[in-house]
């Protein structure tokens, strides 16, 4: 079976680089780990694709004893997370900038010359990205723990992978050892996380305790079983001796309050926004992706195969109103309500948020408030828009986050200039210098410049007038956060909305729909920022007349060189930089032009976990 295939390839490469980790001397050589992490992911992406075509089954089959299943989402997902580990890798694998020249732009110079330069301080080669070897390990680790737990079918297996995934993320949040605030930031993620792995070990145990077994195939039917005794009355059947379905509703509510920490939802959300902004942003714009993709296909299974009962639902519609017993209720219904708390949450306090990575973490609770709303519904119609919204949030919120780190490699080269006699507060307005002393101005320290160079929304103040293409991509992408026609987010909003109207939760649905108008409001201030404001950079006075040595070397014949200088302006982003971008914004630009291949791969995927 192939992923059984990928599982030991990956797991192969975890000891490879663990015994490379320990021989090498060089911290530098991280560079060359993350490249060849990403050369093993693509091959794993190939093999998933041929595996899906090869050997694929609609109601998929058992891994590992039972305790690992495949199915077609299941298959999906693997990809999509190996997509998304390959495009984060991308930047550690490769330096963030630079020097393009006229004089080697042709094809003919590129096969046939090498270009060497020197004194390249400026590329910014010695980052401290660039120097932890351990970061493409504990990549791995997480994708691994990642894999298992979309495939998991057990309860013991969902325990072992989500700490697999969890421990890796903890350590990725503290590996930058030198930042105060990194450190801190990884050990209130620990903290917190040791806590929902505790709700989730406990509903484990009560699990096991109240039905026998720990397979999802015995709770289902457990499941299934005691809610016919509860719900159809007149069975001629003596079921008085099978559990009560009170047990299972209670402890997967245990369980799900643990999930709802790991995915930051509110009411269990007031993490997020502090480690988002204390950990470096190459480590954010992992974390903030992978940790919830994981988890939401696992609570995918576990809402539709919990919910659907074998009798007829409008049977038992009939009886949840003729009975008014307290224990006659659904464990998705504490999945509506951290819905409804998250929209309104995410839509409210984003609006006092100065802090660009805050921000980014309230929007994200936010996104997180629709996604639990189409996976409470659970019809068809709402699976396929929870499927599809899912894959786009996360490429979006990728794309964000690595438009704010490309941003900050791009004022590489720049200073802030102000006025001597004035100075702006972080409220936007413009005070005398002499009110500091009087600490009336609205400042904050900016700490780990290095390792988050974009911190302050005000200090993309402008920027479409540096670099007008990264501007443009960023407000493309905060577009789509917003819901704007007819880019992506658009219509994954439409569709979440128009299912849970069609299955009756007006309420909720006007509440998504006042929460998105809100959000819109600090997305638009964003924008407002970057484009009508004035930029205060100007270029760094050392760097402008500076001049570097470089040469041209022909590859068969060393002796007959070029010798020519360049400045500040031949330093560029990097092309996998620019690419990765380019590629990620079309998507979201152009999706309206090619829906149908992501439309109906949802669609046949919701079909197939109904019909199973």
């Amino acid at each position: 079976m192939f992923e059984s295939l990928i599982f030991y390839m990956l797991m192969l490469s975890i000891i490879f680089l663990l015994s490379s980790n320990a021989v090498t001397s060089r911290r530098d050589k991280s560079i060359l780990y993350a490249r060849i992490v990403i050369t093993i992911l693509i091959s794993c992406f190939i093999l998933c694709i041929n595996s899906y075509y090869s050997e694929f089954h609609n109601k998929g089959i058992g891994l590992f004893g039972g305790l690992y299943q495949s199915t077609a989402i299941t298959h999906i997902f693997h990809m999509f997370v190996i997509l998304i580990t390959a495009l984060v890798l991308q930047l550690n694998g490769f330096y963030p900038r630079k020097v393009w020249t006229e004089h080697y732009s042709s094809l003919s110079k590129f096969l046939f010359y090498k270009f060497v330069y020197y004194n390249s301080f400026i590329l910014n080669k010695m980052a401290e990205q660039f120097r932890i070897i351990e970061y493409p390990l504990i990549i791995l680790f997480v994708l691994i723990g990642g894999i298992f737990l979309i495939s998991s079918c057990d309860l013991i297996s969902i325990f072992l992978s989500i700490e697999l995934q969890s421990y890796g993320l903890y350590i990725l949040c503290a590996v930058y050892r030198n930042s105060e605030r990194a450190t801190s930031g990884g050990l209130t993620y620990f903290l917190l996380g040791g806590l929902s792995s505790c709700f989730i070990l406990l509903a484990s145990g009560l699990l096991y305790g109240n039905s026998g077994n720990t397979s999802f195939d015995g709770l289902y039917i457990i499941n299934n079983i005691s809610n016919i005794k509860d719900n159809i009355i007149d069975l001629d059947v003596n079921l008085d001796s099978l559990y009560e379905s009170y047990y299972i509703n209670f402890s997967l509510v245990i369980m799900s309050i643990g999930f709802l920490f790991k995915i930051s939802a509110a009411p269990f959300h007031f993490w997020s926004p502090d480690v988002y902004d204390a950990i470096p942003t190459v480590v954010t714009a992992f974390v903030a992706v992978f940790a919830k993709i994981s988890i939401f296909i696992l609570l995918l299974e576990l809402v539709h195969y919990t919910t659907n009962f074998f009798a007829s639902q409008e049977h038992v519609n009939y009886l949840y109103e003729e009975q008014n017993s307290l224990f006659n209720f659904s464990w998705t219904f504490t999945l509506l309500v951290s819905s409804l708390l998250s929209l309104v949450i995410g839509a409210i306090l984003g609006l006092t948020q100065f802090r660009i990575k805050r921000l980014y973490a309230y929007s994200t609770i936010s996104h997180v408030g629709f996604l639990l709303l189409g996976l409470t519904v659970n019809s068809i119609e709402s699976i396929q828009s929870f499927i599809f919204y899912l894959m786009q949030y996360s490429l979006s919120n990728l794309n964000a986050f690595i438009l704010l780190i490309t941003i900050g490699y791009s004022l590489y080269l720049y200073v802030e200039k102000k006025p001597e006699n004035e100075k702006e507060g972080l409220d936007g307005q413009v005070y005398p210098a002499e009110l500091e002393k009087e600490n009336l101005l609205l400042t904050s320290e900016i700490k780990d410049l290095n390792n988050s160079p974009i911190q302050l929304i005000n200090q993309m103040k402008g920027y479409f007038y540096i670099n007008p293409v990264l501007a443009l991509s960023l407000a493309i992408t905060v577009f789509s956060f917003v819901g704007v026609p007819p880019l992506i987010g658009f219509f994954a909003k439409q569709m979440i909305l128009s299912s849970a109207l069609d299955n009756g939760y007006i309420f909720i649905t006007l509440i998504a729909i006042l929460a998105s108008v809100i959000s819109a409001y600090y997305y638009l201030a964003l924008v407002k920022q970057i484009f009508f404001h004035k930029t205060d950079y100007v270029l760094n006075p050392v760097l402008e007349n500076i001049n570097l040595n470089a040469s041209i070397v022909n590859k068969t014949n060393p002796s007959h060189s070029q010798d020519i200088n360049i400045n500040a302006h031949n330093i560029r982003l990097s092309s996998s930089l620019t690419t990765t971008i380019s590629v990620l914004t079309l998507i979201i630009l152009f999706f309206i032009l090619i829906p149908q291949e992501w439309l109906n791969m949802a669609n046949i995927l919701a079909l197939i976990l109904f019909n199973c």
